[in-house]
């Protein structure tokens, strides 16, 4: 049987600051979401149209985002869709899509970040034998 493709690539603003949480068994988990623009013409009026997605980083990827990134900040993602669904607690049941992310750029300048810290770690520093692909956890364990 062939695989799908499922990648998406989005460059994007923080809309506000990324939130840290951890599961039951202790694995860090990053919620953010992107605002992502588009111009268009429509005769001679250019418009502009923005869009909203939410996004979730696991374990030291998106640690790194919470240290370093905050509203307004503007950064490269790359990743896959994903669709979950649960039951509200009126007994409704809900679905949301969103980006899991597994590799990103920062975009925004140290110029441009107010009191940032200093030098903005790359891949390589997140630890011999990291592999942000390793996922030893499963969706039931997201604590939202």
């Amino acid at each position: 049987m062939a695989s799908d493709l499922n990648r998406i690539i989005l460059i994007g603003r923080f809309v506000k600051d990324p939130e840290l949480r951890y599961t039951q068994n202790g694995k860090s988990v990053t919620n953010f979401s992107v605002a992502n623009n588009r111009s268009y013409t429509v005769g001679t009026d250019k418009k502009e149209y923005t869009s909203f997605f939410s996004c979730i980083a696991w374990g030291k990827l998106g640690e790194l985002i919470v240290q370093y990134c905050k509203k307004g900040n503007r950064i490269a993602i790359e990743g896959r869709l994903q669709q979950r669904s649960w039951d509200d607690q009126d007994g409704k049941r809900r679905s949301a899509v969103e980006i899991v992310v597994e590799n990103f750029q920062f975009l925004t300048s140290k110029q441009d970040k107010d009191a940032m810290t200093p030098d903005i770690p790359g891949p390589s520093d997140m630890g011999p034998g990291s592999n942000i692909d390793d996922h030893p956890f499963s969706d039931n364990e997201v604590p939202f």
